[in-house]
């Protein structure tokens, strides 16, 4: 049996107080509707991006719905809770618990907004190290920033290739 490690709560103000937010904002070639059918979707922005595995929600969609992601080769999957959900335009969650002990907070935020005849996409993440992983966070906050903007623009691709 796998061995969980919970991490705490987030609401709105950690995405301006976390240790490490990184906010990418993109323009998107398709109809907001389109942006949250496919954030909405049984697979999610795994969808987007080769750098996760998979992503199950485990509860009807909504406020307080819940879903797990597994990134590749299982080396990280976070158990997530929602706790906003403006149907159409906006989520957000936090981890409730992940399998390895690499962080004390983690959370996402993600804002569709009409823009022309496409999308302005805006998604946050948000996190904080644990005692052991904050100075390695600190340390390799330009190789994490490059990382989650490769996942957050693997969104043009994507709609790219499905309008």
């Amino acid at each position: 049996m796998a061995r969980w490690y919970p991490l705490g709560a987030g609401d709105e103000s950690f995405f301006t107080t976390a240790p490490h937010v990184y906010r990418y904002t993109m323009h998107l070639p398709v109809p907001p509707a389109r942006v949250w059918e496919s954030l909405t979707s049984a697979h999610s922005v795994a969808d987007w991006t080769p750098l996760l595995k998979s992503i199950e929600w485990t509860s009807d969609l909504g406020l307080g719905a819940t879903r797990t992601v597994v990134l590749p080769l299982g080396a990280l999957t976070f158990h997530e809770y929602f706790f906003r959900w403006d149907d159409g335009s906006r989520f957000s969650f936090y981890a409730v618990e992940a399998n390895r002990p690499l962080l004390r907070r983690f959370a996402e935020d993600y804002l569709v907004e009409a823009d022309g005849a496409g999308t302005r996409f805006t998604w946050t993440f948000a996190l904080e190290g644990n005692r052991m992983s904050g100075p390695t966070l600190k340390a390799t906050n330009a190789v994490n920033a490059a990382l989650f903007r490769r996942i957050a623009h693997g969104a043009k691709g994507y709609f790219a290739a499905n309008p």
